[in-house]
């Protein structure tokens, strides 16, 4: 049986290469608003079921999700320019939102009421991440998944290198949820823009995790194990290095890393801000395996979930769905996706608690007059998020569309003049993915 898993996940990431190969460097929508090919880049395996269709290694938010689409010229969500310039218009077009308070976090960071901030009107990045390699000698072993971990994901040094580089580019995470508030007219939801308050001088910037489910392909290729609590109360991780010690740690992961960071620096958060999580369901979630109820330790698998969303959510995280079978938006049915979306909301949410924000796999998206935006729209997610080339943020009378920008090894090395307003990408980039790689030929 452990050939056949091997096998099947090396076929998915085959396909995950070969469909980045030919849309890499093209985020442009097509014609129906969606990101080309490449968007499948996670490797999230095409025509499998609801609760397969997740089993292939990169489920990440990246345009190509788990490999999330690339980095490129072109269109947004919307299939314009991807420009943001100012206040929400009567008639739902592209604006600049703002920010508001993340009530009774312990993660630290600038008050939104600190009499010293000034309005910000310019536009809000939004990045995202994958699960950080702790173990390159396993990510980039030569093997046939080395190539989609040395495109879709980024290393623990080159993650710390990016966020320092972050806080000396004046950048300042905000919660995504703060930057609107939800409204009832007519019996209607609608959303709407807050003002976003920042020290001058300051650049806001929404961080996202796509996959941090820990899938078990991510358990023999260098990712983490599983989140947990350490003996200090604080969220680390558990790992198996590959010489089979058992390790727990604050200092390999996106979580732990970023709540030190603004520990030290807490003018590189607003009201303790830290990530978005995007989740999905099929393998469980955080590294507990919660879509297996049958299971004799089911009870424990959830609770120890519980502990850890609860911590998390005190320091300044928060989540969204990223469906529960990681599907594509745009290519499944409208019965399919409203199938899935329930089961997430079934399994996921009664975890996690509500949220309102969906994060489309594979950098994928409907639009509005799609009854599949519709659907998601009744499902409660009223801010949806796909991969575009640059800032872009549209605001609906029902709804907020966002692109976020992939952060990994294919925007590194090939998408180094859309980073320099965040880093230098040929300083972050880590030798060790060509020492390993080059080691093995």
């Amino acid at each position: 049986m452990k050939w056949l898993k091997i096998a099947i996940a090396v076929m998915l990431m085959n396909l995950i290469v070969a469909g980045c190969k030919a849309t890499q460097g093209s985020g442009d929508r097509t014609s129906d608003g969606s990101v080309p090919e490449w968007s499948a880049a996670t490797g999230k395996g095409k025509g499998q079921s609801t609760q397969m269709s997740n089993t292939d290694p990169f489920k990440s938010g990246i345009s190509p999700q788990g490999g999330e689409a690339a980095i490129s010229e072109g269109g947004d969500a919307s299939g314009s320019s991807g420009k943001i310039d100012g206040r929400p218009t009567p008639d739902g077009s592209s604006h600049n939102a703002g920010s508001s308070a993340v009530p009774g976090n312990e993660g630290g960071g600038i008050s939104q009421t600190d009499e010293d901030l000034v309005p910000y009107h310019g536009p809000i990045e939004h990045i995202f991440f994958h699960p950080l390699v702790i173990y390159p000698e396993l990510a980039f072993d030569g093997d046939r998944m080395s190539r989609g971990y040395d495109d879709w994901f980024v290393t623990v040094k080159e993650f710390k290198a990016i966020i320092d580089s972050l806080y000396k580019h004046n950048f300042m995470l905000i919660d995504l949820n703060s930057i609107y508030e939800l409204q009832e007219a007519d019996g209607k939801k609608q959303t709407k823009a807050k003002e976003l308050r920042l020290p001058k001088g300051k650049k806001p910037i929404v961080l996202s995790i796509d996959d941090m489910n820990y899938y078990d392909y991510m358990l023999q290729n260098g990712n983490a194990n599983k989140l947990v609590i350490d003996d200090n109360g604080e969220i680390a991780t558990y790992s198996v290095s590959p010489k089979g010690e058992k390790i727990t740690s604050r200092d390999n992961e996106i979580v732990p890393i970023l709540d030190d960071f603004v520990k030290v620096h807490p003018d590189f958060s607003l009201n303790g801000a830290k990530g978005l999580i995007a989740l999905t369901g099929y393998e469980g979630v955080l590294g507990y395996r919660t879509n297996k109820k049958d299971a004799p330790n089911y009870e424990e698998e959830k609770q120890g979930a519980l502990r850890i969303i609860d911590r998390l959510k005190s320091t300044g995280w928060s989540f969204a769905s990223h469906g529960y079978g990681h599907l594509d938006a745009r290519k499944v049915g409208l019965d399919r996706l409203t199938e899935d979306t329930a089961r997430w909301k079934d399994e996921v949410e009664t975890l996690t608690g509500p949220t309102n924000i969906y994060v489309y796999p594979f950098g994928s998206s409907v639009l509005p007059g799609d009854p599949k935006y519709a659907a998601l729209l009744k499902a409660g997610f009223t801010v949806l998020c796909s991969v575009g080339p640059a800032p872009y943020l549209k605001w609906m009378p029902d709804s907020l569309m966002m692109d976020r920008r992939h952060i990994d090894g294919i925007a590194l090395k090939t998408q180094q003049s859309k980073l320099v307003d965040m880093f230098d990408a040929n300083e972050v980039l880590d030798p060790v993915r060509a020492e390993l790689l080059d080691s093995m030929h």
